[in-house]
C-alpha cells in the first residue's frame, strides 16, 4: 500500500479545489448555496476519508468507517446544525480517521487536531480575502497535506540504534562488570 505524500497532498488539493468549483458552477443555478455548500463540504470530506483509507497502513476497520461517516452526515442533514457545526463536524470525521489510523500518541492526534483548526482558518481568510471557493477549498487541503509531517508518535524517543555488535559488546561488558561484582563480593 502506498503511503501518503506531502505532493500526493497537493494533487489532492488541486484536484479537490477544481472539482468542488466546477461542481459548485454547475448546480448554482438548480439548487440553493446553504445546500450546495453543504454538499460540496460532505461530497469534499467523503472523498478524502476515502482517500486517507487508501493510504492507510491498517487493514482493519475500513467498512465501520465509512458506515459511521454516512450515519454522522445523515444525521447532520436530517437536523440541519448551523454551517459553523456541520464545518466542524465534518473536519472532525477527518481528524478523528487520521487519528485512528495514522498515529499512536494522543499527542501526536492533538497536534493533527490543531492541524485541522489551523485548516478551516486558511479556508476562512481565503474566502474572506478573495471570495474564491477554488482557492477556499484549495487553502483547506493544501493545510491538511502537511498532516504527513506529523510523526506516528511524537513523544517516541530517536535513540540511535547500535548495530548488532555494538550491543553485543555492551551486553557483554555489562555482564562481565556483573560478573566481577558478584566475585569481588565472596
Amino acid at each position: 500500500m502506498k503511503t501518503a505524500s506531502f505532493n500526493e497532498g497537493l494533487l489532492v488539493a488541486f484536484i479537490s479545489s477544481l472539482a468542488g468549483t466546477v461542481i459548485y458552477y454547475l448546480l448554482s443555478a438548480f439548487v440553493a448555496d446553504s445546500y450546495l455548500f453543504r454538499l460540496l463540504i460532505s461530497m469534499g470530506s467523503f472523498a478524502y476519508v476515502l482517500y486517507l483509507l487508501s493510504r492507510s497502513q491498517t487493514p482493519v476497520g475500513r467498512v465501520s468507517t465509512m458506515v459511521a461517516w454516512v450515519l454522522v452526515s445523515s444525521v447532520l442533514w436530517f437536523y440541519w446544525p448551523p454551517a459553523a457545526v456541520f464545518i466542524l463536524v465534518n473536519v472532525s470525521i477527518i481528524w478523528l480517521v487520521r487519528s485512528l489510523y495514522f498515529y499512536s500518541s494522543v499527542v501526536s492526534a492533538l497536534a493533527d487536531l490543531g492541524l485541522n483548526l489551523l485548516s478551516i482558518a486558511a479556508a476562512y481568510w481565503a474566502a474572506q480575502q478573495t471570495g474564491s471557493l477554488f482557492l477556499s477549498i484549495w487553502c483547506f487541503f493544501l493545510t491538511q497535506a502537511m498532516f504527513v509531517a506529523i510523526p506516528k508518535n511524537l513523544l517516541a524517543t530517536n535513540k540511535p540504534k547500535l548495530p548488532a555488535d555494538d550491543r553485543f559488546r555492551s551486553a557483554h561488558r555489562a555482564a562481565q562488570s556483573a560478573l566481577t561484582k558478584l566475585s569481588t563480593r565472596s
